[in-house]
């Protein structure tokens, strides 16, 4: 059953488009359909684009992001009404003027802000990593050394390690140590995990690390991985991620290391991508280039609703 309001929005999206037949195609590209985040955001628009009567293609690059230039040419070439993307906008550059050019609007589903872009839809990402750096320096008193996971390459990403770092400066106890970069190729468990493991042979004592900070689920549960494995899970190590993603709402549930990751309402993220095609479509002006889509915190608590 759709919700009120929803029903309320898709009509209001109807009316836009009248008796017109436009929006009838849309390429979706994005170098990361290997993560559970992206691959719910596409069901979601694809969902979306079903009941507004689109053929969606969508191009996965393999993590390629280069490759995003060509495909995004591709779909101008095809005469695509639209183009959604999920990647660094500034590292395709090139194909987003060739969109411009072509006068095919371009919408970022949790990619980036480029003036190139008509639209960003996406979370509030300093909201979510003010929120769990927060709970972790609340967790461990203010004080202890602090691993970050972060990935600079990717704006979304990379701002949430800003903001974190940004918190942590805040309390002059708190000490980061070391900073991961992982490998994303396999969504970046194994690779965070590796590293992991190398931080924790450099840091034997216990108590020597107080907390793991990701700006993601997959790294989060690679950490949580080594310390397990390592046999330090009962040290205190507080871990945190963001997107509670299935296998992370599992680990916080169970009560362990992981204990709080920030749900993205991917769903929504991709319904409202499309929802914002509609209205591009329809002649509408998105007067803020981000549209944000509300988050929650997860802990033990509710990680089971």
């Amino acid at each position: 059953m759709i919700r009120t309001g929803q029903a309320i929005a898709s009509a209001a999206i109807f009316a836009l488009m009248g008796s017109a037949a436009f929006a009838q195609t849309v390429a979706v590209i994005t170098p990361y359909l290997a993560q559970p985040g992206t691959q719910f955001y596409v069901e979601a628009f694809n969902a979306r684009a079903a009941e507004l009567g689109w053929d969606v293609s969508v191009v996965d690059t393999a993590g390629d992001v280069g490759a995003v230039i060509s495909r995004i040419e591709d779909a101008v070439i095809q005469n695509v009404d639209a183009i959604v993307i999920n990647v660094d906008p500034v590292q395709v550059g090139a194909g987003l003027a060739a969109a411009a050019d072509a006068g095919i609007p371009v919408v970022g589903m949790d990619a980036g802000n480029d003036p190139l872009l008509a639209a960003n839809v996406t979370s509030n990402g300093y909201a979510m990593a003010a929120e769990t750096a927060v709970y972790v320096a609340d967790r461990i008193n203010g004080a202890g050394n602090v691993v970050m996971i972060t990935f600079d390459p990717f704006p979304p990403v990379q701002v949430r390690g800003v903001v974190a770092d940004a918190v942590f400066q805040n309390f002059p106890d708190i000490n980061v140590i070391d900073r991961i970069t992982p490998d994303v190729s396999d969504g970046g468990i194994a690779d965070s995990r590796a590293k992991m493991e190398a931080i924790l042979t450099a840091n034997p004592a216990p108590g020597s690390i107080a907390a793991v900070w990701a700006a993601w689920d997959q790294p989060a549960l690679g950490a949580l991985q080594a310390i397990e494995a390592a046999g330090r899970e009962n040290e205190g190590i507080v871990i945190t991620g963001i997107d509670a993603n299935p296998q992370a709402r599992e680990a916080v549930a169970a009560g362990g290391n992981f204990e709080a990751t920030v749900a993205q309402d991917f769903a929504g993220i991709g319904r409202t991508a499309a929802d914002t095609v509609a209205r591009l479509l329809a002649g509408e002006q998105i007067l803020t280039q981000n549209v944000y889509v509300p988050t929650v915190l997860i802990t033990a608590a509710n990680a089971a609703e």
